[in-house]
């Protein structure tokens, strides 16, 4: 589906994906009443209503046609929210029309919409990650495993405040209501971790889990960052997956003793090591 593009700053050069409105100013064109202009990436149509339009390819801020109107060339100059175009044929100008935001159709994201979109979804995740993390510390004794703890919890913050940073880069806030619910929420639940009486072992494969999710989460926004250009947020999600990986390969290296723990909390006596 293709939608309205996004409202910028006069300043700022407006993303060519959505939709357009085109308006003729000038030259030999045509009443152009109806009709549209819908881009995504590289490819768009310049269209009369929901009749099948003509193709054409996006290169810079250049819509060159494709067969059977090769050689056309429509020429764009950012203008306002919008732009102002010339259309050619063969090199040479024929009319003038401008472009701005269509406001009828169904709303579609851009690439950095989508993209703040991950980053809110990221810091929620961390929220909700914090959240766990402490309730595991309340219910952790083993001195090694706690120390490993803190010291990721104290990561997952940093994570957390680089992920609002993202957003702040891109005029965005943290979503409350992504942080009350979030991707994660179904693993927020320490209420009954405190209650529960093989802990070790339960909070070990929890977050074992947990680390997994996050790890695929980044490995997603970094991917949307990619494409989006941020290439700072590309080295945040960087850095996070190998610090994300490091807790996971540290819960991993310790299954025995997590499942000793545990079956010492249920009260379940151990043969001594033969």
């Amino acid at each position: 589906m293709f939608a309205a593009p996004s409202r910028r700053k006069p300043t700022d050069v407006p993303d060519l994906d959505g939709t357009w409105d085109v308006r003729r100013t000038g030259g030999f064109l045509p009443p152009l009443p109806g009709v549209r202009k819908r881009i995504s990436g590289t490819r768009g149509e310049t269209r009369i209503g929901d009749v099948a339009g003509a193709p054409f390819e996006v290169v810079g801020l250049e819509l060159r046609y494709r067969a059977p109107f090769s050689g056309f060339v429509d020429v764009l100059t950012p203008h306002g929210d919008g732009f102002r175009g010339r259309a050619t044929a063969f090199g040479r100008t024929f009319g003038h029309f401008e472009l701005t935001p269509s406001r009828g159709g169904t709303r579609m994201s851009t690439v950095n919409e989508e993209l703040v979109k991950h980053i809110d979804e990221a810091h929620a995740m961390e929220q909700n990650v914090l959240r766990m993390l402490d309730g595991m510390i309340s219910t952790t004794d083993d001195p090694d495993i706690l120390r490993e703890l803190e010291h990721h919890k104290l990561e997952t913050e940093g994570h957390a405040e680089r992920m609002k940073a993202r957003l702040a880069a891109h005029g965005a806030t943290p979503s409350m209501v992504k942080q009350a619910g979030g991707i994660l929420g179904a693993l927020a639940k320490m209420p009954l971790d405190m209650v529960r009486g093989d802990k070790a072992g339960r909070n070990a494969r929890d977050g074992y889990a947990t680390e997994h999710m996050e790890i695929a989460s980044y490995e997603l926004l970094k991917r949307v960052a990619q494409r989006a250009g941020d290439e700072e947020t590309v080295t945040a999600c960087d850095e996070i997956i190998a610090q994300e990986r490091a807790f996971a390969d540290t819960i991993s290296s310790n299954w025995d003793r997590f499942a000793e723990l545990s079956l010492r909390e249920s009260g379940v006596a151990l043969a001594q090591s033969q």
